[in-house]
């Protein structure tokens, strides 16, 4: 096996070799060096469903494998450049990734709603509605951290529960968080690079359509489930014990960690660099501060509050190793769409031309890659097709307003349908990590596609399409 892992890459090597030459990455590297991305994917598909104490126990070593098979011979042929590709993914991109879920992951978890809740259609529908409010003002990782735990304890007793979690994976932690850049990482990314902070909130139309629309599924969905419950389960009483909160000082240290990511995105101070990679300081002081609230968070919270909150590292373990993996291997894709036409990619830019064809282009790419450089390259795919030659600050304040579907397109994508998959948004495979440690029988990567992807989202992104963007 190791002698067939190292002449497999010898001879990716030569063909990577081969195929490099000087320019720009993106125009140079071959359609085919995306195999390893799509190897993860396919791992992180079946392997689950195939062979799950397999995956349990060996899914480190699964991530590792794709992220060799990509990066010995991607650097070994490219060299400086390849190199200069992997620490920017590292240092700009993953590391500050895992350090604002770890942060929310364990401020999240030091928050515990004590009390009787009942896990009736009306109970969940209301968890669903607050969590869906919240997002866009505490991120979709912050509500998706601060609400699942009050919801699957709600939930214990029902039978039918799996399809609870995954339409609070639709609501809570992605459709929600479209209406500020403090939502999604999009809308952030957004915003740094010149969108107005308030213009999201022109999103409210399209936001509350589809909320409305899924919301509404969800409540004839889980009544009929909710009648196949057992007597004992819809005849329990809802219980003397009044809701309230306790760690409800982490409440402050979320506060803390808003407003580090909003000073990061309106400071300006000098650059530094990091390996060769430029980074902004106010970046690296926001990184920075949310670990001293995460480790605040840790320290002052009460070990009983955790353990009564089921708490564990075993989610945010598991998503920092997957990911790790994911953005490693996703350094070629990312290059080559960022290359535009030029690239190998070339033929998805080049059939994107109305606000329909970039909410589409831009959505379905996000359901398997990150959303946030996916946005970012639609939105100055539009920027050089209507205003080809300006710079692009002035350029997306003029694509503001006059040709503002686009952007609508561009956004609505992005957040819209990072719940299309378990890895469209990074809250989506925490929550699951989540649910499945308390013993909910979630859906299989494909499980969740074809039994509530394609069923629900689906039709209703079809039908946002006809209403606002045609």
């Amino acid at each position: 096996m190791v002698r067939g892992l190292v002449g497999s890459l010898l001879l990716l090597t030569a063909q990577l070799a081969e195929a490099a030459s000087s320019g720009d990455l993106g125009t140079q590297l071959p359609a085919w060096s995306a195999l390893p991305f799509a190897g993860i994917l396919l791992s992180i598909a079946l392997f689950p469903l195939l062979a799950p104490r397999f995956w349990h126990h060996h899914y480190p070593k699964v991530a590792a494998f794709w992220a060799v098979v990509l990066l010995i011979p991607f650097v070994a042929a490219y060299g400086g450049p390849a190199v200069h590709e992997v620490l920017h993914m590292a240092i700009a991109d993953y590391i500050p990734f895992i350090i604002l879920l770890g942060t929310l992951f364990t401020i999240g978890g030091g928050i515990y709603l004590r009390g009787s809740l009942r896990g009736s259609p009306p109970v969940n529908a209301a968890i669903m509605v607050i969590g869906t409010a919240l997002a866009s003002w505490i991120g979709t990782t912050g509500a998706a951290m601060l609400l699942i735990r009050p919801l699957l304890r709600a939930n214990k007793r029902r039978r039918y529960r799996a399809h609870t979690v995954v339409f609070f994976i639709f609501l809570v932690a992605n459709i929600g968080g479209s209406l500020t850049p403090l939502g999604d990482p999009p809308l952030f990314l957004g915003f740094l690079h010149g969108v107005p902070f308030f213009w999201t909130l022109t999103i409210w139309k399209e936001m509350l359509l589809v909320a409305g629309i899924v919301l509404g599924i969800y409540l004839i969905l889980d009544r009929l489930l909710w009648a196949k419950e057992s007597p004992e389960v819809r005849q329990a009483e809802m219980g003397s014990e009044k809701l309230r909160v306790e760690g409800w000082h982490n409440f402050f240290f979320l506060a803390g960690v808003l407003g580090a990511v909003i000073a990061s995105g309106v400071l300006h101070l000098p650059d530094v660099h990091i390996l060769g990679v430029q980074q902004h300081l106010q970046n690296l002081l926001r990184d920075g501060f949310l670990l001293l609230m995460a480790a605040a968070s840790w320290l002052t919270t009460p070990r009983r509050v955790r353990q009564e909150n089921e708490f564990s590292w075993e989610p945010i373990r598991e998503v920092a190793i997957l990911f790790a993996g994911i953005f490693a291997t996703i350094i070629p894709p990312l290059a080559m769409l960022r290359a535009g036409e030029h690239g190998a990619l070339g033929f998805i830019i080049k059939a994107v031309e109305t606000p329909a064809h970039f909410f589409w282009a831009t959505g379905l790419l996000s359901s398997f890659l990150d959303n946030a450089p996916t946005y970012l390259t639609f939105l100055y795919t539009a920027l050089g097709q209507l205003y080809p030659g300006m710079p692009p600050r002035p350029a997306i304040l003029q694509l503001v307003a006059e040709n503002h579907a686009y952007l609508q397109a561009v956004a609505t994508g992005a957040v819209f349908m990072g719940a299309n998959t378990y890895i469209g948004n990074a809250p989506n495979f925490m929550v699951k990590s989540i649910a499945e440690e308390q013993g909910v029988p979630m859906p299989s990567f494909f499980g969740y596609i074809f039994k509530y992807t394609l069923p629900v989202l689906i039709p209703t992104f079809i039908l946002a399409t006809w209403v606002f963007f045609l």
